[in-house]
């Protein structure tokens, strides 16, 4: 049995960076299913789905062929081919990924694969439902999070170092809208599994944050 790891919490508390650097130092393929989810909402924008059509949707999801790759650059996403990972961390891809997570055909795609791909590999996966609906019975399973000012924040910070003009108001206003939207929906809400562990990175630092669940894992995968 494959040894997987599952990484769940609310948008902007770090999954993905944190798990990346915990996966590169335990030696694993780092799964950012996100990343899945955000590909066929920025196909749907660009294609000019409407993302409030789940039919619509669903039958895109249907369509297209989507493949997860690694290299030097790290994961990345293919959509018929072509590599659309550079559009995907607009806040409006954002949205509109957030929006087609909660159609229950494009989970049940995106769910099949995440679960064929970590049955045969050592991983880890982030994302909202990895402990609760991907991998149920996952070695070990992470919910990390951090309050809504300090994930904000993040997310402000993340957004002026690439060159992107935004307004902490407004990213706290869409965080929340997010949080809302992710832990409100019918299917696969964000929520934390009985058995995960929480962890909390509010004031702690990156090198903090990554070295308490390395141990973690390492004391639970290997205890």
């Amino acid at each position: 049995m494959a040894l997987n790891i599952a990484m769940d919490g609310p948008v902007g508390a770090g999954k993905s960076t944190i798990a990346d650097e915990v996966a590169k130092r335990l030696d694993l393929i780092h799964l950012d299913t996100g990343a899945m989810y955000r590909a066929v909402g920025l196909t749907a924008l660009r294609r000019g789905v409407d993302i409030a059509d789940e039919e619509a949707v669903t039958k895109l999801c249907g369509e297209i062929t989507m493949e997860v790759v690694y290299g030097p650059q790290g994961q990345r996403i293919l959509v018929n081919g072509l590599d659309i990972t550079g559009g995907l961390h607009t806040e409006e891809v954002s949205m509109a990924a957030s929006k087609v997570a909660t159609y229950g055909g494009v989970r049940k795609a995106m769910v099949a694969t995440q679960q064929r791909m970590a049955a045969t590999t050592d991983m880890l996966l982030d994302g909202r439902d990895i402990g609760t609906r991907v991998l149920p019975n996952a070695t070990v399973k992470i919910f990390l999070t951090a309050d809504a000012q300090e994930r904000a924040r993040r997310r402000f910070d993340q957004l002026k170092q690439k060159g992107i003009e935004a307004d902490f108001n407004e990213v706290l206003a869409d965080l929340k809208k997010r949080d809302e939207q992710d832990m409100n929906r019918a299917i696969d809400p964000l929520k934390a599994a009985p058995d995960a562990v929480i962890v909390d990175s509010t004031g702690l630092s990156f090198e903090e944050t990554v070295e308490s669940i390395v141990e973690l894992v390492k004391e639970r995968a290997h205890g």
